[in-house]
């Protein structure tokens, strides 16, 4: 985008690049240089394209040089191949005339590189909508010939937009939405590594700051996470010592630092959530009456199931699971949580706590049978089979996908 000014041309030549890697590499080798190659590639394809629209205008007898007259088939001299712009595309994909919902679809979409299915999942919409909220979202970009170039002091004004996409990137990362595995920790650390470029560029900004630790804090319970064969471990059954103490330790450093400067937000709450979890040394030394508080706190600043649904948790560990099962029912009223799995998760875990194992065994079974993630599904359908085996329940990771886990200190 940088060297030639296009958007929907320039994903489309990357496309086909990436194409074209996966047919001849196989076969022939991995170049040398990889990302020179695909770049290279995808220039030529790139100016082909181009090439092909400007003889379709010329055709149809419009303004044959105008491509030619905008420097799309000339890189400019200023144009390194090593430049990292990953930031610069978000700062674009965030286009003021964008709605939030399509500013973060688009990221998503050219950033994170999740697909069209993948990034309807996540808002808990159809595949079709999101195809077509992303199509109108590139058009919008394409219309408003905005350069690649990212501008600090108008950063601050997309920033709601840019800390969305990156959490929704990151929390993809943490708990896949599809595919063969639980997580894709390359797309939190991608997320991680661009939530860092934002606070280089504002970092005194608290909700920046927040959000940063709110990854890092949640990431550093990767390890411990899955089984060799990638099976979830619940958290109370994880070993913490395999915990990461150093994210832990940056993550509760920058929290602390955020907590003092404006302005306030929902990323730090959902730190410091974080950071009570992982200073916790048993699962029993929990504070979960301030995680209860935080939550609540939290759900008066935004309106969002999942938050919600966490705080159904919460509630069930402060005050029992027939508590936990009592605020459910006030859920009814958000459509979206129904049709995924994450309720039904919750429900059988709370039944299971409350010994009424045949209701859970169902419940889980319910989840399996929403949820998109294989991995997931054979979790949930061990959690079902184990209902129905034993008499006493056991212990169930009741975290919705994001992590949350703050400080008593600073809560």
């Amino acid at each position: 985008m940088r060297r030639y000014g296009h958007f929907d041309l320039a994903e489309d030549a990357v496309q086909e690049a990436l194409l074209a890697a996966s047919q001849q590499w196989p076969r022939d080798g991995q170049p040398s240089d990889p990302k020179a190659w695909l770049i290279r590639v995808a220039s030529r394809r790139l100016t082909d394209l181009l090439r092909a629209e400007r003889a379709r205008r010329r055709r149809e007898e419009t303004v044959a040089a105008r491509a030619v007259g905008r420097g799309w088939l000339a890189p400019p001299a200023d144009a390194p191949l090593d430049q990292d712009d990953s930031l610069a595309v978000i700062f674009l994909c965030c286009h003021p005339a964008l709605t939030e919902a399509s500013r973060v679809a688009l990221t998503l979409r050219a950033v994170g590189g999740l697909t069209t299915a993948e990034i309807a999942r996540a808002f808990m919409v159809p595949e079709s909508t999101m195809a077509q909220r992303i199509s109108r979202a590139k058009r919008t970009v394409a219309e408003s010939g905005l350069p690649l170039r990212m501008y600090a002091a108008e950063l601050a004004a997309r920033l709601d937009g840019v800390l969305a996409v990156l959490y929704l990137i990151f929390n993809e990362g943490y708990t896949a939405s599809s595919g063969s595995a639980l997580d894709r920790p390359d797309l939190a650390r991608e997320a991680i590594r661009l939530a860092r470029l934002v606070h280089r560029e504002l970092p005194e900004h608290g909700e920046v700051a927040g959000l940063l630790a709110l990854m890092l804090l949640t990431d550093a319970r990767r390890p411990a996470r899955t089984n060799p064969d990638g099976t979830p471990i619940p958290l109370p059954e994880q070993d913490r010592s395999r915990w990461s103490q150093d994210d832990i330790a940056a993550g509760a450093a920058l929290l602390e630092a955020a907590l003092r400067r404006p302005p306030g937000g929902t990323y730090r709450l959902q730190a410091a959530i974080a950071a009570l979890h992982d200073e916790a040394a048993r699962a029993e030394d929990t504070d979960w009456r301030q995680i209860l508080a935080l939550y609540t706190l939290l759900g008066r600043v935004i309106d969002n199931p999942v938050v919600a649904l966490n705080r159904t948790v919460a509630v069930a560990m402060v005050h029992g699971p027939r508590a936990g099962l009592a605020a459910l029912e006030d859920l009814t009223g958000y459509p979206r949580l129904a049709r995924g799995h994450r309720l039904a998760s919750v429900r059988a875990h709370l039944l299971e706590q409350d010994d009424r194992l045949g209701e859970a065994a169902a419940e889980y079974r319910a989840a399996a049978a929403a949820t998109t993630n294989p991995i997931e599904r054979r979790y949930l359908l061990r959690r079902a089979d184990r209902c129905e085996e034993h008499p006493r329940p056991g212990p169930t990771d009741l975290a919705s996908p994001p992590p949350r886990r703050p400080p008593r200190r600073r809560s």
